[in-house]
């Protein structure tokens, strides 16, 4: 139970609240800013003390320790290895940093941040029953908001997504991103049963991300995600900072080689009424290629879905085979299968094509050897 379960015809799936009688219409309206989400599938973090910025910098993926009052980014936590193990939302308030995370993350997330004090001025709590709105800002919904401010700075956390980030890369190929109209954002909301409607659902909010290839840890992470298979360095990884966990990888794999997975986009044939779910096959063939993580209804677009697929998987129309079904999937690519090897890295001659240089004692007066 949420503080949102009270809102008028609110239907719940699980954890979430699904939708509110209608989603398509509920995308419309979230889509051109009229309408609010409750977000019971994330969970607020206060990370706070006088050492939280530059802590934080020094461990994850993100430039952090310059952010200013109000500011937003995103941030990975990676292993060793490189591989992704915790995501978040990023605003700092000038004395708190707060993250965002889903809600499947945040316990873990809590408890490794707090394995990493040691003696950094800093704590970290979970505010598990703050209440969380998002929206798409620009319209009658930002209006209809009051954003908590403990400090001073109202809590609205601006995704990154929507462009490339101060040391971030794209790897995605397109003339214009679907993100580039991705005004996502969270709020932090004091008093939840106050906000009037419209409202919308998980639905119609997971619908938007999809059309708009954002990756998220619920659904595009698994145990062997590097943040360059999804284009996460778009928006969650600077790549001039200093060293961090998995830093190496990152590099390594941006600068020499390829991701051994690529995020695709499929567009579905919308004849059977069966929509793939997270898990489903991905198939060239009879041989899998891939698996979906994430499958929508779209307003305009009908069925849609993300998939990590193998590098090598063809570039061409694929097959989602869901519930016994298979449904044709029209590919378009997000990271290209050469992604990688972008930087201009200097290479050594081989040691064998070099020429000998001449010993001078070994010369006569007139040159002969």
């Amino acid at each position: 139970m949420s503080v949102f379960d009270e809102l008028a015809g609110a239907v719940r799936d699980g954890d979430v609240i699904a939708h509110f009688g209608n989603p398509i219409i509920e995308q419309r309206e979230l889509a051109h800013g009229e309408a609010l989400v409750p977000l019971t599938d994330r969970v607020l973090v206060e990370v706070a003390g006088e050492d939280r910025l530059g802590w934080l910098d020094s461990f994850t993926s993100q430039s952090v320790a310059g952010l200013a009052p109000g500011e937003s980014t995103e941030l990975l936590i990676l292993d060793p290895q490189g591989r992704v193990e915790h995501a978040a939302g990023v605003l700092e308030d000038g004395s708190s940093v707060w993250l965002i995370a889903d809600a499947g993350d945040a316990e873990k997330l809590v408890a490794w941040l707090q394995r990493m004090v040691f003696r950094a001025r800093v704590t970290v709590t979970m505010r598990a029953d703050a209440a969380l709105v998002g929206l798409f800002t620009g319209g009658d919904a930002e209006a209809r908001i009051t954003a908590s401010a403990p400090h001073g700075v109202p809590l609205l956390w601006r995704d990154p997504w929507r462009e490339v980030q101060p040391g971030g890369h794209q790897y995605a190929v397109t003339a214009g991103h679907p993100a580039a109209d991705y005004t996502w954002s969270v709020a932090v909301v004091d008093e939840a049963s106050t906000l009037t409607g419209p409202f919308a659902g998980a639905l119609a909010a997971e619908a938007l991300r999809v059309a708009a290839w954002r990756p998220r840890w619920s659904h595009e992470v698994d145990e062997r995600t590097i943040p360059h298979e999804s284009d996460w360095i778009r928006s969650a990884v600077h790549l001039n900072k200093g060293c961090y966990r998995g830093q190496e990888t990152v590099a390594k794999v941006h600068n020499l080689g390829h991701p051994p997975r690529r995020l695709a986009a499929l567009h579905l044939d919308g004849s059977d009424v069966v929509l793939p779910v997270p898990g489903d096959p991905v198939l060239s063939g009879e041989n899998e290629v891939g698996r979906i993580t994430s499958a929508a209804l779209h307003h305009e677009d009908g069925p849609i879905a993300l998939a990590i697929l193998s590098r090598r998987a063809p570039v061409g129309d694929l097959v989602v085979r869901s519930e016994g079904v298979d449904i044709a999937a029209a590919q378009q690519v997000i990271v290209p299968a050469d992604a990688g090897a972008t930087a201009d890295v200097p290479r050594l001659t081989r040691l064998s094509r070099r020429p000998v240089a001449e010993d001078p004692r070994t010369r006569t007066d007139d040159g002969a050897r």
